[in-house]
Protein backbone atom coordinates (compact mmCIF):
# COMPACT_ATOMS: atom_id res chain seq x y z
CA UNK A 1 0.00 0.00 0.00
CA UNK A 2 2.69 2.41 0.67
CA UNK A 3 4.85 1.71 -2.22
CA UNK A 4 1.76 1.77 -4.38
CA UNK A 5 0.63 5.75 -2.93
CA UNK A 6 4.62 6.65 -3.51
CA UNK A 7 3.95 5.54 -7.34
CA UNK A 8 1.36 7.75 -7.86
CA UNK A 9 3.49 10.72 -7.14
CA UNK A 10 5.94 12.56 -9.13
CA UNK A 11 8.94 11.20 -9.36
CA UNK A 12 10.67 14.05 -7.51
CA UNK A 13 7.91 14.27 -5.10
CA UNK A 14 7.57 10.42 -4.36
CA UNK A 15 11.79 10.73 -3.57
CA UNK A 16 10.95 13.58 -1.28
CA UNK A 17 7.87 11.77 0.45
CA UNK A 18 9.63 8.52 0.98
CA UNK A 19 13.11 10.31 2.50
CA UNK A 20 11.33 12.29 4.78
CA UNK A 21 8.60 9.01 5.73
CA UNK A 22 11.88 7.20 5.93
CA UNK A 23 11.02 4.82 3.28
CA UNK A 24 9.06 2.66 5.96
CA UNK A 25 5.25 1.67 5.51
CA UNK A 26 3.39 3.00 8.34
CA UNK A 27 -0.17 2.50 9.34
CA UNK A 28 -0.71 5.66 9.53
CA UNK A 29 0.40 6.52 6.33
CA UNK A 30 -2.61 8.27 3.38
CA UNK A 31 -2.28 9.62 0.14
CA UNK A 32 -2.21 13.50 1.75
CA UNK A 33 0.34 12.83 4.21
CA UNK A 34 2.67 11.88 1.35
CA UNK A 35 1.17 14.49 -0.75
CA UNK A 36 1.92 17.01 2.16
CA UNK A 37 5.49 15.42 3.05
CA UNK A 38 6.54 16.54 -0.35
CA UNK A 39 4.88 19.88 -0.83
CA UNK A 40 7.00 20.56 2.46
CA UNK A 41 9.86 18.93 1.41
CA UNK A 42 11.71 21.83 -0.47
CA UNK A 43 11.66 24.47 2.86
CA UNK A 44 13.44 22.60 5.60
CA UNK A 45 11.75 24.65 8.41
CA UNK A 46 8.07 23.66 7.25
CA UNK A 47 9.29 20.26 6.56
CA UNK A 48 10.50 20.22 10.28
CA UNK A 49 7.32 21.41 11.53
CA UNK A 50 5.12 18.80 9.75
CA UNK A 51 7.20 16.00 10.27
CA UNK A 52 7.03 16.79 14.23
CA UNK A 53 3.09 17.32 13.77
CA UNK A 54 2.75 13.70 12.47
CA UNK A 55 1.65 15.77 8.92
CA UNK A 56 -1.57 17.31 10.57
CA UNK A 57 -2.83 20.04 8.93
CA UNK A 58 -3.56 23.27 10.28
CA UNK A 59 -6.15 24.59 7.74
CA UNK A 60 -7.71 21.82 5.43
CA UNK A 61 -8.67 19.50 8.41
CA UNK A 62 -12.20 18.66 9.45
CA UNK A 63 -11.40 18.79 12.88
CA UNK A 64 -13.25 21.73 15.29
CA UNK A 65 -9.50 23.10 15.88
CA UNK A 66 -8.82 23.23 11.87
CA UNK A 67 -12.24 25.74 11.10
CA UNK A 68 -11.79 28.09 14.02
CA UNK A 69 -8.06 28.45 12.55
CA UNK A 70 -9.30 29.45 8.84
CA UNK A 71 -12.12 31.39 10.96
CA UNK A 72 -9.37 33.26 12.62
CA UNK A 73 -7.14 33.76 10.05
CA UNK A 74 -9.41 35.18 7.79
CA UNK A 75 -10.63 37.42 10.31
CA UNK A 76 -6.90 38.68 10.61
CA UNK A 77 -7.08 38.95 6.94
CA UNK A 78 -9.52 40.94 6.75
CA UNK A 79 -8.51 43.54 9.32
CA UNK A 80 -4.80 43.97 7.98
CA UNK A 81 -5.53 47.23 6.47
CA UNK A 82 -6.77 48.47 9.78
CA UNK A 83 -3.17 48.16 11.01
CA UNK A 84 -1.60 49.89 7.98
CA UNK A 85 -0.63 46.62 6.20
CA UNK A 86 -1.01 46.46 2.31
CA UNK A 87 -4.09 44.31 2.23
CA UNK A 88 -3.57 42.89 -1.20
CA UNK A 89 -0.55 40.72 0.22
CA UNK A 90 -3.34 38.11 1.98
CA UNK A 91 -5.47 37.62 -0.71
CA UNK A 92 -8.59 37.10 1.23
CA UNK A 93 -10.98 35.81 -1.74
CA UNK A 94 -8.17 33.92 -2.66
CA UNK A 95 -7.61 31.76 0.25
CA UNK A 96 -11.27 31.39 0.66
CA UNK A 97 -11.50 29.79 -2.95
CA UNK A 98 -8.44 27.61 -2.21
CA UNK A 99 -9.89 26.09 0.91
CA UNK A 100 -13.54 25.39 -0.73
CA UNK A 101 -11.96 24.19 -3.95
CA UNK A 102 -9.48 21.28 -2.34
CA UNK A 103 -11.41 18.09 -2.74
CA UNK A 104 -8.35 15.92 -3.65
CA UNK A 105 -5.35 14.97 -1.31
CA UNK A 106 -3.12 16.70 -3.85
CA UNK A 107 -5.24 19.38 -4.08
CA UNK A 108 -5.42 19.86 -0.22
CA UNK A 109 -1.92 19.26 0.13
CA UNK A 110 -1.39 22.28 -2.15
CA UNK A 111 -3.96 24.16 -0.43
CA UNK A 112 -2.42 23.53 3.11
CA UNK A 113 0.73 24.87 2.25
CA UNK A 114 -0.48 28.00 0.59
CA UNK A 115 -2.73 29.07 3.60
CA UNK A 116 0.82 28.35 5.53
CA UNK A 117 2.73 30.89 3.51
CA UNK A 118 0.02 33.24 3.50
CA UNK A 119 -0.29 33.10 7.28
CA UNK A 120 3.87 33.31 7.99
CA UNK A 121 3.54 36.39 5.72
CA UNK A 122 1.16 37.79 7.42
CA UNK A 123 2.36 37.37 10.94
CA UNK A 124 5.66 38.62 9.94
CA UNK A 125 4.33 41.76 8.77
CA UNK A 126 2.30 41.93 11.48
CA UNK A 127 5.54 41.56 13.72
CA UNK A 128 8.05 42.76 12.06
CA UNK A 129 7.02 45.23 9.44
CA UNK A 130 6.04 45.09 5.99
CA UNK A 131 9.92 46.51 5.07
CA UNK A 132 13.10 45.83 5.59
CA UNK A 133 14.07 49.26 7.20
CA UNK A 134 18.01 50.29 5.89
CA UNK A 135 16.99 48.81 2.32
CA UNK A 136 14.70 52.09 2.34
CA UNK A 137 17.22 54.45 4.18
CA UNK A 138 20.52 53.34 4.94
CA UNK A 139 20.73 55.51 7.55
CA UNK A 140 18.46 52.74 9.82
CA UNK A 141 21.31 50.77 10.80
CA UNK A 142 18.49 48.42 12.66
CA UNK A 143 17.08 45.37 11.90
CA UNK A 144 13.42 44.30 12.38
CA UNK A 145 12.85 41.22 14.77
CA UNK A 146 11.78 38.32 12.56
CA UNK A 147 9.62 35.68 14.25
CA UNK A 148 10.68 32.27 13.58
CA UNK A 149 8.36 30.47 11.71
CA UNK A 150 8.37 27.33 13.38
CA UNK A 151 7.37 28.72 16.68
CA UNK A 152 4.63 30.61 14.64
CA UNK A 153 2.90 27.47 13.73
CA UNK A 154 3.50 25.97 16.88
CA UNK A 155 1.99 28.89 18.72
CA UNK A 156 -0.73 28.55 16.19
CA UNK A 157 -1.64 24.93 17.44
CA UNK A 158 -1.35 25.60 21.06
CA UNK A 159 -3.43 29.06 21.89
CA UNK A 160 -6.95 29.77 21.28
CA UNK A 161 -6.55 30.48 17.50
CA UNK A 162 -7.84 34.59 17.29
CA UNK A 163 -6.33 35.47 20.68
CA UNK A 164 -3.33 34.06 18.89
CA UNK A 165 -3.78 36.21 15.68
CA UNK A 166 -4.63 39.43 17.81
CA UNK A 167 -1.56 38.96 19.59
CA UNK A 168 0.70 39.23 16.51
CA UNK A 169 0.79 42.92 16.95
CA UNK A 170 2.71 45.00 19.02
CA UNK A 171 1.69 45.16 22.62
CA UNK A 172 3.07 48.49 23.12
CA UNK A 173 0.74 50.82 24.21
CA UNK A 174 1.93 53.47 21.60
CA UNK A 175 0.68 51.09 19.13
CA UNK A 176 -2.52 50.87 20.17
CA UNK A 177 -2.97 54.64 20.77
CA UNK A 178 -1.40 54.88 17.03
CA UNK A 179 -4.05 52.54 15.61
CA UNK A 180 -6.75 54.75 17.23
CA UNK A 181 -5.44 57.57 15.69
CA UNK A 182 -5.40 56.36 12.45
CA UNK A 183 -9.10 55.69 12.77
CA UNK A 184 -10.02 59.07 13.55
CA UNK A 185 -7.72 60.35 10.94
CA UNK A 186 -9.86 58.59 8.42
CA UNK A 187 -12.56 59.76 10.03
CA UNK A 188 -11.64 63.08 9.61
CA UNK A 189 -10.62 62.12 5.37
CA UNK A 190 -14.16 60.65 5.29
CA UNK A 191 -15.41 64.46 6.63
CA UNK A 192 -13.91 65.89 4.48
CA UNK A 193 -11.38 67.23 6.23
CA UNK A 194 -10.39 69.76 8.97
CA UNK A 195 -12.17 72.96 7.11
CA UNK A 196 -10.71 75.51 4.81
CA UNK A 197 -7.15 76.41 5.19
CA UNK A 198 -5.81 79.26 6.81
CA UNK A 199 -4.70 82.04 4.26
CA UNK A 200 -3.06 84.52 6.49
CA UNK A 201 1.11 84.31 7.31
CA UNK A 202 0.31 85.35 10.57
CA UNK A 203 -2.41 86.20 13.50
CA UNK A 204 -2.60 87.30 16.88
CA UNK A 205 -4.93 88.01 19.93
CA UNK A 206 -6.87 90.72 19.03
CA UNK A 207 -7.02 89.77 15.22
CA UNK A 208 -10.79 89.24 13.29
CA UNK A 209 -11.98 88.42 9.76
CA UNK A 210 -12.12 85.30 7.80
CA UNK A 211 -8.73 84.04 8.50
CA UNK A 212 -9.46 84.00 12.11
CA UNK A 213 -12.79 82.48 11.34
CA UNK A 214 -10.87 79.68 9.35
CA UNK A 215 -8.44 79.04 12.58
CA UNK A 216 -11.11 78.45 14.90
CA UNK A 217 -12.90 76.28 12.57
CA UNK A 218 -9.49 74.02 12.26
CA UNK A 219 -8.76 74.36 15.53
CA UNK A 220 -12.25 73.11 16.55
CA UNK A 221 -12.21 70.34 14.07
CA UNK A 222 -8.84 69.06 15.28
CA UNK A 223 -10.27 68.88 18.70
CA UNK A 224 -8.02 72.11 20.34
CA UNK A 225 -10.92 74.35 21.05
CA UNK A 226 -14.66 73.44 22.36
CA UNK A 227 -17.78 74.50 19.77
CA UNK A 228 -17.76 78.49 19.58
CA UNK A 229 -19.09 81.16 17.04
CA UNK A 230 -17.25 83.94 18.34
CA UNK A 231 -15.78 85.30 15.40
CA UNK A 232 -12.24 87.28 17.09
CA UNK A 233 -9.13 85.76 18.13
CA UNK A 234 -9.72 85.91 21.67
CA UNK A 235 -8.50 84.38 24.97
CA UNK A 236 -9.85 81.19 24.49
CA UNK A 237 -8.38 80.93 20.33
CA UNK A 238 -4.63 81.71 21.94
CA UNK A 239 -4.58 79.12 24.62
CA UNK A 240 -5.83 76.56 21.77
CA UNK A 241 -2.83 78.10 19.56
CA UNK A 242 -0.62 77.56 22.58
CA UNK A 243 -1.51 73.87 23.16
CA UNK A 244 -1.29 72.85 19.27
CA UNK A 245 2.06 75.04 19.22
CA UNK A 246 3.23 72.15 22.44
CA UNK A 247 2.06 69.03 20.33
CA UNK A 248 3.85 70.37 16.93
CA UNK A 249 7.39 71.10 18.62
CA UNK A 250 6.83 74.85 18.49
CA UNK A 251 7.76 77.77 20.63
CA UNK A 252 4.54 77.76 22.40
CA UNK A 253 3.92 82.08 22.23
CA UNK A 254 0.21 81.92 21.13
CA UNK A 255 0.96 83.46 18.13
CA UNK A 256 -0.24 81.71 15.25
CA UNK A 257 2.58 82.56 12.79
CA UNK A 258 4.05 81.06 9.45
CA UNK A 259 5.66 78.02 11.00
CA UNK A 260 2.31 77.28 12.98
CA UNK A 261 0.16 78.20 10.34
CA UNK A 262 2.14 75.12 8.27
CA UNK A 263 1.31 72.93 10.92
CA UNK A 264 -2.46 73.67 10.83
CA UNK A 265 -2.96 74.07 7.44
CA UNK A 266 -1.61 70.23 7.03
CA UNK A 267 -4.33 67.62 6.01
CA UNK A 268 -5.48 65.25 7.85
CA UNK A 269 -4.16 62.66 4.63
CA UNK A 270 -0.77 64.16 5.77
CA UNK A 271 -0.96 63.31 9.28
CA UNK A 272 -2.52 59.68 8.02
CA UNK A 273 0.91 59.32 6.00
CA UNK A 274 3.14 60.01 9.35
CA UNK A 275 0.87 57.50 11.52
CA UNK A 276 1.35 55.00 8.88
CA UNK A 277 5.21 55.50 8.86
CA UNK A 278 4.82 55.18 13.05
CA UNK A 279 2.83 52.10 12.54
CA UNK A 280 5.80 50.56 10.78
CA UNK A 281 8.72 51.77 12.74
CA UNK A 282 6.78 50.26 15.78
CA UNK A 283 6.53 47.15 14.26
CA UNK A 284 10.99 47.60 13.48
CA UNK A 285 11.65 47.88 16.92
CA UNK A 286 9.03 45.42 18.58
CA UNK A 287 11.18 44.35 21.09
CA UNK A 288 11.94 44.96 24.97
CA UNK A 289 13.33 48.47 25.51
CA UNK A 290 14.21 47.66 28.85
CA UNK A 291 12.36 48.95 32.08
CA UNK A 292 15.01 51.26 32.45
CA UNK A 293 16.57 52.98 29.50
CA UNK A 294 17.71 56.13 26.94
CA UNK A 295 14.72 57.69 24.36
CA UNK A 296 16.18 59.69 22.28
CA UNK A 297 13.88 60.97 19.40
CA UNK A 298 15.95 62.81 16.53
CA UNK A 299 13.00 64.78 15.17
CA UNK A 300 11.73 66.07 18.80
CA UNK A 301 15.24 67.25 19.87
CA UNK A 302 14.69 65.54 23.26
CA UNK A 303 16.69 62.62 24.97
CA UNK A 304 14.68 61.21 28.14
CA UNK A 305 15.54 59.08 30.91
CA UNK A 306 12.63 56.45 31.24
CA UNK A 307 12.19 54.08 34.12
CA UNK A 308 8.73 51.57 33.70
CA UNK A 309 7.31 53.70 31.26
CA UNK A 310 7.59 57.37 33.04
CA UNK A 311 9.80 59.84 31.71
CA UNK A 312 12.56 60.04 34.74
CA UNK A 313 14.44 62.66 33.07
CA UNK A 314 14.33 65.13 30.05
CA UNK A 315 16.76 67.38 28.28
CA UNK A 316 16.75 69.30 25.11
CA UNK A 317 19.31 67.97 22.61
CA UNK A 318 21.20 68.37 19.21
CA UNK A 319 21.42 66.55 16.53
CA UNK A 320 23.09 66.29 13.05
CA UNK A 321 22.96 68.60 10.49
CA UNK A 322 21.47 67.20 6.80
CA UNK A 323 24.71 66.84 5.44
CA UNK A 324 26.01 64.57 8.94
CA UNK A 325 22.35 62.79 9.44
CA UNK A 326 22.44 60.80 12.97
CA UNK A 327 21.75 57.42 12.38
CA UNK A 328 18.73 54.90 14.43
CA UNK A 329 20.29 52.22 16.20
CA UNK A 330 19.69 50.73 19.95
CA UNK A 331 22.90 50.05 22.15
CA UNK A 332 23.71 49.81 25.31
CA UNK A 333 25.47 52.71 27.78
CA UNK A 334 27.87 51.50 29.83
CA UNK A 335 30.08 54.06 30.93
CA UNK A 336 30.65 58.05 30.80
CA UNK A 337 33.93 59.98 30.41
CA UNK A 338 34.14 63.38 32.65
CA UNK A 339 36.75 65.67 31.55
CA UNK A 340 37.18 63.96 27.95
CA UNK A 341 39.50 63.96 25.34
CA UNK A 342 38.26 64.91 21.71
CA UNK A 343 39.63 62.59 19.68
CA UNK A 344 38.40 64.71 16.06
CA UNK A 345 37.14 61.94 13.31
CA UNK A 346 39.14 61.23 10.67
CA UNK A 347 36.78 62.84 8.30
CA UNK A 348 36.73 66.01 10.52
CA UNK A 349 40.66 66.07 10.47
CA UNK A 350 41.14 65.42 6.37
CA UNK A 351 38.17 68.05 5.37
CA UNK A 352 37.86 70.48 7.63
CA UNK A 353 41.09 70.94 9.49
CA UNK A 354 43.88 69.73 6.90
CA UNK A 355 43.33 72.53 4.44
CA UNK A 356 43.81 75.16 6.87
CA UNK A 357 46.78 73.37 8.74
CA UNK A 358 48.20 73.20 4.91
CA UNK A 359 48.26 77.28 4.75
CA UNK A 360 49.04 78.13 8.30
CA UNK A 361 50.77 74.98 10.45
CA UNK A 362 49.68 76.99 14.06
CA UNK A 363 45.97 76.95 13.06
CA UNK A 364 43.35 74.92 15.14
CA UNK A 365 45.93 75.35 17.69
CA UNK A 366 43.41 74.42 20.25
CA UNK A 367 44.03 71.15 18.86
CA UNK A 368 47.11 68.86 19.89
CA UNK A 369 48.64 67.01 16.68
CA UNK A 370 49.53 63.35 17.35
CA UNK A 371 51.63 60.58 15.69
CA UNK A 372 50.78 56.60 14.97
CA UNK A 373 51.77 56.28 18.80
CA UNK A 374 49.89 59.11 20.21
CA UNK A 375 52.81 61.17 20.78
CA UNK A 376 51.84 64.89 20.70
CA UNK A 377 53.75 66.28 17.62
CA UNK A 378 55.15 69.73 16.97
CA UNK A 379 53.74 71.96 14.65
CA UNK A 380 57.37 73.71 13.73
CA UNK A 381 56.57 71.85 10.46
CA UNK A 382 55.33 71.91 7.18
CA UNK A 383 52.07 70.05 6.49
CA UNK A 384 51.31 71.22 2.42
CA UNK A 385 52.86 68.31 1.10
CA UNK A 386 50.11 65.86 2.66
CA UNK A 387 46.74 65.19 1.05
CA UNK A 388 43.87 63.81 2.74
CA UNK A 389 44.84 60.12 2.08
CA UNK A 390 48.50 60.41 3.05
CA UNK A 391 48.14 62.45 6.04
CA UNK A 392 49.72 60.41 8.92
CA UNK A 393 48.33 62.20 12.28
CA UNK A 394 45.78 62.67 14.53
CA UNK A 395 44.27 65.66 16.29
CA UNK A 396 43.17 65.79 19.98
CA UNK A 397 41.39 68.44 22.33
CA UNK A 398 42.45 68.29 25.96
CA UNK A 399 39.54 68.42 28.75
CA UNK A 400 38.51 71.72 29.61
CA UNK A 401 35.38 73.88 28.88
CA UNK A 402 36.16 74.57 25.62
CA UNK A 403 36.23 71.00 24.66
CA UNK A 404 33.62 70.35 22.02
CA UNK A 405 32.51 67.67 23.92
CA UNK A 406 32.09 69.98 26.70
CA UNK A 407 32.85 68.58 30.32
CA UNK A 408 31.21 64.70 29.99
CA UNK A 409 30.09 62.28 27.42
CA UNK A 410 27.99 59.44 27.80
CA UNK A 411 29.15 56.10 26.22
CA UNK A 412 27.06 53.03 24.26
CA UNK A 413 29.82 52.05 22.33
CA UNK A 414 28.84 51.71 18.90
CA UNK A 415 30.11 50.73 15.24
CA UNK A 416 29.53 54.82 14.15
CA UNK A 417 31.10 55.96 16.43
CA UNK A 418 27.96 58.18 17.72
CA UNK A 419 27.66 59.33 22.15
CA UNK A 420 25.99 61.71 23.56
CA UNK A 421 27.83 64.80 25.27
CA UNK A 422 27.50 67.71 26.80
CA UNK A 423 29.19 71.36 24.45
CA UNK A 424 29.99 74.03 25.44
CA UNK A 425 27.95 75.99 21.96
CA UNK A 426 24.76 76.20 24.66
CA UNK A 427 23.52 79.11 22.58
CA UNK A 428 22.35 76.38 19.94
CA UNK A 429 19.35 75.09 22.70
CA UNK A 430 18.05 78.30 22.09
CA UNK A 431 16.18 76.72 18.39
CA UNK A 432 13.62 75.24 17.64
CA UNK A 433 15.11 73.12 14.92
CA UNK A 434 18.50 71.82 16.78
CA UNK A 435 19.99 69.96 14.30
CA UNK A 436 23.84 71.08 13.55
CA UNK A 437 26.02 68.98 14.78
CA UNK A 438 28.43 66.44 12.96
CA UNK A 439 26.04 63.23 13.92
CA UNK A 440 26.64 63.16 17.83
CA UNK A 441 24.34 64.23 20.16
CA UNK A 442 24.44 67.01 22.11
CA UNK A 443 22.57 67.45 25.76
CA UNK A 444 21.45 71.30 27.12
CA UNK A 445 21.86 69.83 31.07
CA UNK A 446 24.28 66.95 30.70
CA UNK A 447 25.32 67.41 34.21
CA UNK A 448 21.72 66.73 35.32
CA UNK A 449 21.74 64.00 33.07
CA UNK A 450 24.58 62.68 33.96
CA UNK A 451 23.65 62.86 38.31
CA UNK A 452 20.29 61.07 36.98
CA UNK A 453 22.06 57.99 35.09
CA UNK A 454 24.02 57.80 38.64
CA UNK A 455 21.21 57.60 40.75
CA UNK A 456 19.11 54.90 38.57
CA UNK A 457 22.62 53.07 38.89
CA UNK A 458 22.29 52.85 42.61
CA UNK A 459 25.36 55.48 43.11
CA UNK A 460 24.45 57.00 46.75
CA UNK A 461 25.36 60.89 46.62
CA UNK A 462 24.96 60.72 42.49
CA UNK A 463 25.68 64.61 42.13
CA UNK A 464 28.41 64.70 44.71
CA UNK A 465 30.37 61.70 42.96
CA UNK A 466 29.46 63.66 39.25
CA UNK A 467 30.96 66.75 40.66
CA UNK A 468 33.85 65.39 42.57
CA UNK A 469 35.04 64.03 39.16
CA UNK A 470 34.48 67.17 37.24
CA UNK A 471 36.23 69.54 39.79
CA UNK A 472 39.43 67.31 39.77
CA UNK A 473 39.91 68.32 35.76
CA UNK A 474 40.98 65.12 35.57
CA UNK A 475 40.00 62.60 32.65
CA UNK A 476 38.13 60.35 34.53
CA UNK A 477 35.87 57.15 33.23
CA UNK A 478 32.97 56.10 35.37
CA UNK A 479 31.09 52.81 34.49
CA UNK A 480 27.91 51.73 34.95
CA UNK A 481 27.22 48.67 37.73
CA UNK A 482 23.62 48.55 35.82
CA UNK A 483 24.21 48.88 31.75
CA UNK A 484 21.34 50.33 30.48
CA UNK A 485 19.57 50.36 26.33
CA UNK A 486 20.05 53.70 24.42
CA UNK A 487 17.61 53.96 21.67
CA UNK A 488 18.30 56.42 18.87
CA UNK A 489 14.77 56.92 17.09
CA UNK A 490 12.95 59.10 14.77
CA UNK A 491 9.08 59.47 15.07
CA UNK A 492 7.40 62.34 13.65
CA UNK A 493 3.96 61.14 14.65
CA UNK A 494 3.57 60.12 18.59
CA UNK A 495 0.03 59.24 20.31
CA UNK A 496 -0.05 60.77 23.92
CA UNK A 497 -1.10 59.00 26.38
CA UNK A 498 -4.10 61.37 27.90
CA UNK A 499 -5.33 61.28 24.06
CA UNK A 500 -4.31 63.28 21.01
CA UNK A 501 -1.22 63.31 19.14
CA UNK A 502 1.92 65.00 18.72
CA UNK A 503 3.68 65.63 15.16
CA UNK A 504 7.44 66.48 14.58
CA UNK A 505 8.71 67.79 10.73
CA UNK A 506 10.18 65.32 8.89
CA UNK A 507 13.42 66.72 9.45
CA UNK A 508 15.78 64.08 7.33
CA UNK A 509 12.83 63.10 5.02
CA UNK A 510 13.60 59.86 6.02
CA UNK A 511 9.26 59.16 6.58
CA UNK A 512 8.42 60.23 3.15
CA UNK A 513 10.64 57.27 1.52
CA UNK A 514 9.12 54.81 3.74
CA UNK A 515 5.69 56.11 3.21
CA UNK A 516 6.98 55.92 -0.45
CA UNK A 517 7.92 52.08 0.04
CA UNK A 518 5.05 51.35 1.82
CA UNK A 519 2.54 52.55 -0.80
CA UNK A 520 4.94 51.05 -3.92
CA UNK A 521 3.83 47.69 -1.54
CA UNK A 522 0.17 48.02 -1.54
CA UNK A 523 -0.51 50.32 1.69
CA UNK A 524 -3.47 52.36 1.12
CA UNK A 525 -3.43 55.93 1.91
CA UNK A 526 -7.63 57.15 1.75
CA UNK A 527 -8.70 60.27 0.07
CA UNK A 528 -5.81 60.76 -2.07
CA UNK A 529 -3.60 59.50 -4.92
CA UNK A 530 -0.50 57.91 -4.61
CA UNK A 531 1.91 60.88 -6.25
CA UNK A 532 -0.50 64.04 -4.27
CA UNK A 533 0.03 61.78 -0.83
CA UNK A 534 3.79 61.95 -0.91
CA UNK A 535 4.22 65.36 -2.48
CA UNK A 536 1.77 66.34 0.63
CA UNK A 537 3.32 64.09 3.36
CA UNK A 538 6.73 66.06 1.78
CA UNK A 539 5.85 70.03 2.58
Amino acid sequence: MFAAMLRTLPAAAALAAAAILGGQARADVTPFTLDLAAAAAGDAELAQFYREAGYDPLWVGAEADDAARRAALLRALERAETHGLPADRYPVARLERILSDARTAPERARAEMEVTGIFLRFARDMRSGVLEPGDVVREIRREAPVPDRGDLLRGLTTARPQAFMDELAPESPEYTRLLRAKLELEEAIEGRGWGAPVRAERLERGDEGPDVVALRDRLIAMGYLGATAIPGYDLGMEQAVRAFQADHGLAADGVAGPRTLREVNASPERRLGQVLVALERERWTNTDRGARHVWVNLTDFRARIVVDGETRFETKSVIGTREHQTPEFSDTMDHMVINPYWYVPRSIVVEEYLPDLRRNPQAHGQLQILDRNGRVMSRNRSFARYTAESFPFNMRQEPGPQNALGRVKFMFPNRHNIYLHDTPAQHLFTQDVRAFSHGCIRLDDPYEFAAALLELDGKADPEGTFDRHLRSGDNRRVDLARPLPVHLVYRTAMAKPGGGMEYRDDIYDRDARILDALMTEGVRLPGLDRQLALSDVAE
